[in-house]
Protein backbone atom coordinates (compact mmCIF):
# COMPACT_ATOMS: atom_id res chain seq x y z
CA UNK A 1 0.00 0.00 0.00
CA UNK A 2 2.96 2.39 0.99
CA UNK A 3 4.92 1.68 -2.00
CA UNK A 4 1.89 1.96 -4.47
CA UNK A 5 1.27 5.80 -2.79
CA UNK A 6 5.48 6.95 -2.91
CA UNK A 7 4.92 5.28 -6.48
CA UNK A 8 2.14 7.52 -7.58
CA UNK A 9 3.94 10.42 -6.09
CA UNK A 10 7.17 9.29 -7.96
CA UNK A 11 4.95 9.14 -11.19
CA UNK A 12 2.99 12.45 -11.44
CA UNK A 13 6.65 14.42 -9.93
CA UNK A 14 8.56 12.75 -13.09
CA UNK A 15 5.29 13.82 -15.96
CA UNK A 16 5.42 17.10 -14.09
CA UNK A 17 8.81 17.73 -14.64
CA UNK A 18 8.41 16.05 -18.37
CA UNK A 19 5.60 18.62 -19.10
CA UNK A 20 7.93 21.37 -18.38
CA UNK A 21 8.94 23.26 -21.66
CA UNK A 22 12.12 24.37 -22.62
CA UNK A 23 12.84 27.46 -24.08
CA UNK A 24 15.50 28.79 -25.91
CA UNK A 25 18.10 31.43 -24.70
CA UNK A 26 16.15 33.97 -27.31
CA UNK A 27 13.24 33.33 -24.93
CA UNK A 28 14.61 34.26 -21.35
CA UNK A 29 16.48 37.51 -23.44
CA UNK A 30 13.24 38.95 -25.24
CA UNK A 31 11.53 38.74 -21.55
CA UNK A 32 14.16 40.11 -19.50
CA UNK A 33 14.31 43.16 -22.63
CA UNK A 34 10.58 43.20 -21.82
CA UNK A 35 11.17 43.84 -18.29
CA UNK A 36 13.61 45.98 -18.99
CA UNK A 37 11.31 48.50 -21.23
CA UNK A 38 8.62 48.46 -18.90
CA UNK A 39 10.55 49.50 -16.16
CA UNK A 40 12.63 52.97 -17.97
CA UNK A 41 8.95 53.75 -18.87
CA UNK A 42 7.78 53.67 -15.71
CA UNK A 43 11.27 55.86 -14.82
CA UNK A 44 10.57 57.93 -17.57
CA UNK A 45 6.90 58.40 -16.44
CA UNK A 46 8.28 59.33 -13.20
CA UNK A 47 10.59 61.68 -13.80
CA UNK A 48 8.03 64.41 -15.33
CA UNK A 49 11.03 66.02 -17.82
CA UNK A 50 10.48 67.68 -20.19
CA UNK A 51 13.79 65.11 -21.45
CA UNK A 52 12.03 62.26 -20.84
CA UNK A 53 9.64 63.24 -24.07
CA UNK A 54 12.73 62.48 -26.10
CA UNK A 55 12.47 58.51 -25.63
CA UNK A 56 8.95 58.83 -27.34
CA UNK A 57 10.33 57.62 -30.42
CA UNK A 58 12.93 54.77 -29.37
CA UNK A 59 10.08 53.59 -26.86
CA UNK A 60 7.25 53.09 -30.03
CA UNK A 61 10.41 51.77 -32.11
CA UNK A 62 11.35 49.02 -29.24
CA UNK A 63 7.58 48.12 -28.67
CA UNK A 64 7.36 47.59 -32.82
CA UNK A 65 10.62 45.32 -31.95
CA UNK A 66 9.50 43.54 -29.40
CA UNK A 67 6.58 42.45 -31.08
CA UNK A 68 8.17 40.62 -34.20
CA UNK A 69 7.88 36.94 -33.41
CA UNK A 70 11.15 36.06 -34.27
CA UNK A 71 14.60 37.56 -32.04
CA UNK A 72 16.99 39.06 -34.20
CA UNK A 73 20.10 40.04 -31.42
CA UNK A 74 21.70 42.71 -34.28
CA UNK A 75 18.66 44.40 -34.08
CA UNK A 76 18.43 44.58 -30.35
CA UNK A 77 21.99 45.73 -30.18
CA UNK A 78 21.06 48.38 -32.36
CA UNK A 79 18.36 49.76 -30.35
CA UNK A 80 20.57 49.97 -27.94
CA UNK A 81 22.87 52.03 -29.50
CA UNK A 82 20.19 54.20 -30.31
CA UNK A 83 19.30 54.31 -26.04
CA UNK A 84 22.84 55.23 -25.58
CA UNK A 85 22.64 58.34 -28.24
CA UNK A 86 19.33 59.54 -26.58
CA UNK A 87 20.81 59.46 -23.36
CA UNK A 88 23.87 61.43 -23.69
CA UNK A 89 21.53 64.41 -25.59
CA UNK A 90 19.98 64.49 -21.69
CA UNK A 91 21.19 67.84 -19.68
CA UNK A 92 19.46 66.30 -16.95
CA UNK A 93 22.23 64.60 -14.86
CA UNK A 94 19.98 62.57 -12.34
CA UNK A 95 17.69 61.29 -15.36
CA UNK A 96 20.43 60.23 -17.07
CA UNK A 97 22.06 58.27 -14.28
CA UNK A 98 18.54 56.69 -13.88
CA UNK A 99 17.97 56.36 -17.93
CA UNK A 100 21.64 54.90 -17.64
CA UNK A 101 21.26 52.21 -15.13
CA UNK A 102 17.98 51.08 -17.42
CA UNK A 103 20.91 51.08 -20.47
CA UNK A 104 23.51 48.49 -18.29
CA UNK A 105 20.01 46.34 -17.66
CA UNK A 106 19.44 46.39 -21.16
CA UNK A 107 23.00 44.94 -21.87
CA UNK A 108 22.69 42.73 -19.23
CA UNK A 109 18.98 41.47 -20.44
CA UNK A 110 21.05 40.10 -23.65
CA UNK A 111 23.50 38.27 -21.83
CA UNK A 112 20.78 36.23 -20.48
CA UNK A 113 20.65 32.38 -20.99
CA UNK A 114 18.09 29.44 -20.52
CA UNK A 115 18.43 27.76 -17.32
CA UNK A 116 19.99 24.76 -17.05
CA UNK A 117 18.26 22.48 -15.65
Amino acid sequence: MYVNFLLDRYNKRMVREMAKKIYPDEYYKKKAVKLVVAHLRRKLEDAEHSDAETFDDWLLDMDALLEKDDFVLAEYVEMRRKLNNLIDTIYDVKLRYKVRDSWNSFGRSLDKKAPIK
